[in-house]
């Protein structure tokens, strides 16, 4: 429980002191939200061991445009350095705080003072987020770290299609999405399926209050060059089992997705369980995934006749 509270700290201090380097006009990573015109900071969550011996880095970002979602292709603008630039990082960013929204696997032969740094130049400001192998940033994503009544909160299970792949833990990646086709103009349907077992992390032991809905959704674009419409983008999981927390649940959800234009892109989904966004500062337990989608030109309408 300590643990957990000194790897949060650090990760914000990661930000505010040198963790973060900052240009352009002498603004800190700390500068304070605005409508628009604001940065885009890369956010460490921490990183975890494999049973193969590679290790993950686990990693978000903080858009402090509060009404401005922001597109940044990959390139000088949007890159890694000390490896591939294209790690499957997003070119679509969210506003607000966004924990964990992929992962980077590195082989076991990174070692700790090999470092990793993300760069993203957003509104004339460059900030670069180093990424490490520091005990401090030591997590364990796929189980809580303080143990409720029922034992320790896992994330949830997450389906994007009937009888597909599952997904467990905030362990997006582009390696792991699944496809899926389109046409631009026509609605995609989009069924989820999720699974919990209605438990909770607080990172500091604490009840569970105001609990809303067991799992709860956030799907969004991820990349792409053309417009995306998402009829609900926190499509309401309707219980098929359970509701309540501590009864394990199954519940359902549904949404469409509409692309203007043809070309390929992702959309991301995040499922928080009661724990909330980010697992309630305990690094843990929610669920993340990507789908894939080749977007194919509008289908030409006939009129009949010769």
């Amino acid at each position: 429980m300590i643990r957990t509270t000194v790897v949060r700290l650090c990760a914000l201090l990661t930000l505010v002191a040198g963790g973060a380097l900052v240009s352009a006009q002498g603004l800190l990573p700390s500068t304070p939200p605005k409508g628009f015109g604001a940065s885009v900071t890369p956010a460490f969550e921490g990183w975890f061991d494999n049973p193969d011996g590679s290790h993950t880095f686990l990693i978000g970002y903080f858009n402090r445009n509060t009404a401005a979602e922001v597109d940044v292709p990959v390139g000088p603008n949007n890159q890694f350095t000390a490896g591939t630039p294209d790690m499957g990082q997003p070119t679509h960013f969210l506003t607000g705080r966004r924990y964990g929204m992929f992962v980077y696997t590195v082989p076991k032969e990174f070692v700790a003072t090999q470092k990793l740094t993300w760069s993203l130049t957003v509104n004339g400001v460059t900030s670069k987020v180093p990424f490490y192998m520091s005990p401090d940033y030591n997590i364990s994503p796929m189980r809580a770290s303080e143990q409720g009544p029922r034992g320790y909160n896992l994330p949830p299970v997450l389906r994007l299609e009937p009888g597909g792949a599952s997904f467990t833990g905030p362990l997006a990646s582009v390696a792991r999405a699944i496809s899926r086709t389109a046409t631009a103009g026509i609605p995609m349907p989009l069924h989820i399926s999720a699974d919990d077992d209605a438990q909770y992390s607080s990172g500091a032991n604490t009840p569970l209050t105001g609990a809303g809905a067991p799992v709860e959704l956030v799907i969004s674009k991820y990349r792409g060059g053309g417009g995306v419409t998402i009829a609900d983008p926190r499509a309401k999981t309707t219980a098929t089992r359970g509701g309540k927390p501590d009864e394990p649940f199954s519940g359902t959800a549904a949404t469409t997705v509409t692309f203007e234009e043809p070309g390929d892109f992702m959309l991301h989904v995040t499922a928080n369980d009661y724990s909330g966004n980010g697992g309630g500062g305990a690094a843990c337990c929610w669920t993340t995934a990507i789908v894939k989608v080749s977007v194919k030109g509008e289908v030409p309408r006939t009129t009949g006749g010769q």
